[in-house]
């Protein structure tokens, strides 16, 4: 048996096989690559900056292709009404509440647009509540570059149980900024400034992301090239299998091969 395995015959056949079934399974693998990275958030577009006024509503939520625009806010900030998201990261998409206790605070401002309506603005992080470049709201009329983001859920985070110091929230929620700036029609999600105000830290805010579509036909093609592979294997067994079988039949009737 041995010495019909190794013969030269079925040596081509062998590395033949083994050579196409590492074939399938990298096909297989590549595939189910491709399947997996499927359905993931990617990079669109990024349009060119538009007026907030174009894609942050009064009263109504924000369409979701709006989320990470570049925007344009033009208005005079009131400082009066300056706010300190607590317990916060210098990222938009870092988690807040408990688990970012003391890592700092975003500066939340409303830019008062020429219709009187507040548009929420994070001009920036820092690390400590007393950093004087918190209070350094710039004065006069500005033209503030962005990107745009949805409010947050005023249920997304853990929230200190001890409770906040005045002028500090935990959430840049429209509903929450609605009470606390009362008497005015507030904007729905807040615009993260880029670059920052004066000497504040910047908020990095990712460009527009969309969810890629799950292609489950991928999946098959990653099944089929591993079926093929075994379905080779099954043929090299039988290949074999008949050739050992037809050795050991000419061994036994020698008398059998002489006549054919």
């Amino acid at each position: 048996m041995l010495k019909t395995l190794l013969s030269p015959r079925l040596l081509g056949l062998h590395l033949l096989t083994i050579g196409v079934v590492i074939a399938f399974i990298m096909l297989g693998r590549w595939q189910l690559g491709v399947f997996n990275d499927s359905g993931k958030p990617v990079l669109t577009t990024d349009p060119a900056p538009v007026s907030v006024t174009e894609l942050a509503p009064v009263g109504a939520q924000m369409r979701g292709d709006a989320v990470g625009r570049r925007v344009t806010v033009e208005g005079v900030y009131d400082a009066s009404r300056q706010l300190l998201v607590a317990d916060r990261r210098a990222d938009v998409d870092a988690p807040g509440g408990k688990v970012s206790r003391g890592h700092g605070y975003w500066v939340l401002t409303p830019l008062r647009l020429d219709d009187g309506t507040l548009m929420p603005v994070v001009r920036g992080w820092v690390a400590d509540a007393a950093d004087p470049a918190a209070a350094a709201v710039p004065q006069g009329r500005a033209s503030v570059p962005g990107r745009l983001r949805p409010q947050q859920g005023s249920d997304t985070v853990q929230r200190r149980p001890e409770g906040l110091p005045p002028g500090q929230v935990q959430t840049v929620a429209t509903g929450e900024l609605v009470n606390l700036w009362r008497g005015e029609q507030v904007r729905n999600g807040y615009v993260v400034a880029e670059p920052p105000s004066g000497a504040l830290t910047q908020v990095a805010s990712k460009p527009p992301m969309a969810g890629g579509e799950v292609t489950w036909r991928n999946l098959a093609y990653a099944a089929n090239w591993w079926i093929f592979a075994g379905f080779a294997v099954f043929m090299w067994f039988h290949f074999v299998r008949d050739a050992v079988r037809a050795d050991r039949d000419r061994q036994r009737s020698p008398e059998m091969v002489l006549e054919g």
